[in-house]
Parts: C-alpha cells; structure tokens; sequence
C-alpha cells in the first residue's frame, strides 16, 4: 500500500515538488464544496448562464444544441429501438432552436 501512496504523491507533484495545476484544482474545488452549500452553486450558474446568454447569439445555442444532441445520440448508437420516440439528435436540435428564440424574446 505504501508503494501506491508514493506514486499517487508523485503523479499530483510536478519534477521540482511544485503541485501540479490538477491537484491545485482538485484540492481547490474540495475546498469549494465544503464552504458552499446548494444555494451557492446555484447562484453561480445563474449568473454563468446569464452572462453567456449576453455574450453569444441564437446560432451558438443551436450549435451547442446540435452537438449535444449529435453526442448523446453517439452514447446512444446502439440503442436503435426509439419506441416512437425522436432521436436525441432531434430532442438537441429543437432543444436548441427552442432556447435561440427564447433568447430571442428575452
């Protein structure tokens, strides 16, 4: 067990002892979960989502719609029986045009 200890240590510390930016981030965002509660996360994504909505235009929403779609559709490949249902390309597609017009009435 020690053996995996030392090397867990060594893969989270750069050559000259300095940490490396993923166990920064790692340990910063620990950090960040035990003195934020529910509340706090929710805050922040509204304001992320609010200040993405002022800096981008109805195509990037359908974009990312788009590629959301195309990905889940991926994940989903093999599953070809839909039950009548539209493919996830499709539910990303209009799920995308739907936010560009919402934004649009904004």
């Amino acid at each position: 067990m020690e053996g995996f200890l030392m090397a867990d240590k060594k893969r989270n510390y750069n050559d000259d002892g300095k940490m490396t930016v993923e166990e920064a981030g790692r340990k910063g965002g620990e950090a960040t979960a035990r003195n934020h509660d529910k509340e706090f996360y929710e805050e922040i994504g509204r304001k992320g989502g609010e200040a993405t909505s002022k800096n981008h235009d109805r195509e990037f929403y359908e974009e990312i719609g788009q590629k959301g779609g195309e990905a889940r559709a991926n994940q989903r490949e093999n599953d070809n029986d839909h039950n009548g249902k539209m493919s996830k390309a499709e539910a990303g597609r209009k799920g995308g045009e739907a936010r560009a017009r919402q934004r649009d009435n904004d």
